[in-house]
């Protein structure tokens, strides 16, 4: 899989311990930025990240800010984008299998890169479950698409 990763200066560390995950897995990460600690806008790498993916350029996405909410709130507003905050080994699993989430946001300023790398792990490695959860999904997806 091809995976964009994007991060403001808040989470520029981690996203580099992130990187290395996704290539112990033996995917491709697609860095969209930034690439200092220096402060920037959630925003700018978010949304980039997160286009990827709607667009097909990327098979999934994950964004780190400070506390994954910048990034969670940036990502969603991309059409397609199911982006889910996690700070824990059960949502990063049940995300991927119930909701189908195809971008990942986490807090390095609120977990560790060990739990990070944990949760990237999982998140990466769930498949979705389908069955009963698919409508679910797709009620979401039908309302995106009616109002957009």
């Amino acid at each position: 899989m091809k995976i964009a990763i994007g991060s403001d200066h808040a989470g520029y560390n981690l996203k580099g311990d992130i990187i290395k995950v996704i290539e112990e897995l033996g995917h491709e990460a697609v860095d969209v930025g930034c690439n200092s600690s220096e402060s920037v806008d959630y925003a700018d790498y978010g949304i980039p990240a997160a286009e990827k993916v709607a667009g097909g350029e990327a098979d999934r996405g994950i964004v780190i800010c400070g506390t994954g909410i910048g990034m969670s709130i940036s990502a969603n507003k991309v059409p397609g984008i199911r982006c889910a905050l996690v700070h824990d080994l059960f949502s990063a699993q049940a995300t991927r299998a119930h909701n189908d989430s195809n971008v990942l946001a986490m807090g390095e300023r609120v977990i560790g890169p060990g739990l990070a790398e944990e949760i990237a792990r999982t998140w990466l490695t769930t498949e979705f479950e389908g069955g009963r959860h698919e409508k679910r999904v797709q009620k979401v997806m039908m309302y995106e698409k009616a109002n957009r």
